[in-house]
């Protein structure tokens, strides 16, 4: 079950310190390998995987948000949503997100920074929606930070200094009709612009516990341009 952290300061510091002790027992808070797993269906846009340290922008639908975490989470990686209110546990799971090592935080109050910081100091991978406009101050103080921990902050929304800005460029559904079928499939074009350069992928997000799969299929089908410009 999903652990659920409710402020409208921060979060409590009794109970991120008794996740923190929690995380300390199960597995090492800092990543000593430098970078995050992604599911196979984002390889050719993330070939190295979520840098640690860094934070990225997401102008995506929140399933491929879900979709990005679930790689780390299936690694055994505590993952932390802040500001996210339709944040649903039971879509999330879908995606392959251990519920177990997932703290939500639906309503970060006024002072979201703080809120995510202290997120950001105990977990390794925090998904945050800013309420407002995002300072270059606080980008600074959170990038600092995370450079510290060795942790990944997905931001749903622009973000100064971001290693990169994922974009849905276009998408398709596919199996519903006039009030009837089921949705067979939800195909997102996704583009990742990072340090002057653009690569491309297509993935297929109805089908979460497909997601590795698809993405298989797609590359040996030549469906993800990994080198586009």
């Amino acid at each position: 079950m999903s652990l659920a952290l409710s402020s409208h300061r921060a979060p409590a510091a009794g109970q991120l310190r008794e996740l923190q002790e929690r995380i300390h027992a199960l597995q090492g808070r800092r990543n000593r390998e430098g970078a995050y797993p992604v599911l196979p269906c984002f390889s050719s846009l993330f070939p190295g995987g979520l840098r640690g340290g860094a934070a990225y922008s997401l102008e995506t639908p929140l399933s491929a948000a879900m979709a990005l975490l679930a790689g780390p989470s299936a690694e055994g990686q505590w993952c932390g949503v802040a500001g996210i209110q339709d944040f649903g546990a039971e879509a999330a799971a879908g995606f392959g997100i251990d519920l177990d090592r997932l703290v939500l935080v639906p309503d970060p109050g006024p002072d979201w920074p703080a809120s995510v910081g202290a997120l950001v100091d105990v977990l390794p991978l925090v998904l945050v929606r800013p309420p407002a406009t995002v300072t270059s101050s606080v980008a600074s103080r959170l990038g600092s930070r995370l450079r510290e921990r060795g942790g990944v902050l997905l931001v749903l929304g622009p973000w100064p200094q971001s290693e990169g800005m994922l974009t849905a460029r276009g998408s398709s559904w596919e199996g519903l009709g006039r009030g009837h079928g089921h949705l067979a499939r939800h195909r997102v074009e996704l583009g990742l612009s990072q340090r002057g350069r653009t690569r491309t992928a297509t993935v297929d997000l109805a089908a979460p516990g497909a997601l590795a799969l698809s993405g298989q299929r797609a590359s040996r089908q030549g469906l993800f341009d990994g080198g586009g410009t």
